[in-house]
């Protein structure tokens, strides 16, 4: 089964005793997977000597591949393939992405860093002095629909309540990055949230401004992100009728300016408190415990297998790499254990969670469809 998961994977991970091997297929986008092991290695220095021995396999693409459908009725398991974000017609295990740890190619600090920077952000510009529209700077290109996203721009025929602009990550590259730092974002009531080829490592940069965070419909989920409610974390948006939904959103917000600040500090505060480098930390943990619970087998390692250790992942690396690796290395242990996990929800309990969630969204449309019917009634 382990062996099945090898066809998208990008590396194989063993950890032994306390220590990784890694046995690498094939190179991944950019130095997500480096960052990734980085990341994995900070665990095990993090809690040393606590997690089990284990086998898994990475696959640092962007969209899951195990679909469901596959397996039904099937006399075979589906792989156990490990990587950033699922669905829910999926199977694939969802890991924290590579830029907790840095994204240098961007020039995005780890998470740690890039997190204190925006809360210096947040404060040079209180919400009621925030410009009364909704923000998003990105790459369009990546997907269709945030080229769809794009035609909600102001126009001089049409004002959509939104301000879009396009991310050109090669003019950025050349200019040193001027024009993207995170906490320079943080200066509108409302930004915009929108996957890209699958779910967008954005999301928490855009959750952590204290703005109103408007979340187009995904479909695919992160670690976190089920995590969090509409109408309390965040505002939800049709991706259907994306111009519209936009529009009434920011109109909503400046017409309840109090409880549209109070949605994006509680969304913000969740981010903060929830999504901080020791709890995403614990979940790597607990993820990879209870993992390694359900092996059927003996770890072993592979004879082309080579160990990695923080010498020989971060002393080769140069520039942001090596800055970004530095910032981001736990120094000494944790002086406390892993966060005591909640037990599982049962099926009904969570049944009601995700009827709450859909009756809070659809609360939304019957409010943004009442705003356009009676704009179309005005005499």
């Amino acid at each position: 089964m382990i062996e099945e998961a090898s066809r998208t994977a990008h590396f194989r991970l063993v950890i032994r005793n306390g220590k990784a091997y890694v046995k690498r297929y094939k190179k991944s986008i950019q130095t997500r997977d480096e960052f990734t092991l980085w990341g994995i290695l900070q665990l095990l220095r993090w809690y040393p000597g606590k997690l089990p021995d284990l086998e898994l396999m990475f696959d640092a693409d962007d969209r899951p591949v195990v679909r469901s459908v596959d397996f039904i009725g099937q006399q075979k398991e589906p792989p156990p393939v490990f990587r950033y974000c699922s669905d829910d017609a999926s199977l694939d295990i969802v890991f924290p992405d590579w830029s907790f740890w840095g994204w240098a190619e961007v020039n995005v600090k780890p998470w740690g860093k890039s997190l204190e920077a925006i809360k210096e952000g947040n404060s040079m510009t209180q919400w009621k002095d925030r410009v009364a529209y909704a923000y998003w700077r990105g790459n369009p290109y990546v997907d269709p629909g945030r080229g769809d996203l794009l035609k909600c721009n102001a126009t001089e025929h049409e004002e959509w309540n939104t301000r879009l602009y396009i991310q050109d990550w090669d003019k950025e590259t050349k200019e040193g990055f001027k024009n993207s730092n995170l906490e320079n974002q943080c200066t509108h009531r409302y930004k915009i949230y929108i996957e890209g080829w699958a779910w967008s490592v954005s999301e928490k940069y855009i959750m952590a401004c204290d703005s109103m965070t408007l979340y187009v419909k995904p479909r695919f989920y992160d670690f976190y992100i089920r995590g969090m409610m509409p109408l309390q974390h965040y505002w939800p948006i049709r991706d259907d009728s994306k111009c519209t939904s936009l529009k009434f959103a920011v109109h909503w917000g400046n017409t309840h300016e109090d409880k549209a600040r109070e949605i994006g500090e509680v969304g913000s505060r969740f981010i903060r408190e929830e999504v901080n480098m020791q709890y995403v930390y614990d979940y790597m943990f607990h993820l990879l415990k209870e993992y390694a619970t359900l092996l059927k087998f003996k770890p072993e390692i592979p004879l082309d297998a080579e160990e990695i250790t923080p010498d020989s992942m971060g002393c080769p690396a140069t520039e942001r790499w090596r800055d970004f690796k530095a910032e981001s290395m736990i120094i000494s242990p944790s002086e406390e254990s892993p966060c005591e996990m909640l037990p599982p929800y049962d099926p009904l309990a969570l049944k009601e969670v995700l009827e709450r969630k859909a009756n809070l969204t659809r609360q939304v449309e019957l409010w943004e469809n009442q705003y356009f019917q009676n704009l179309t009634n005005k005499p």
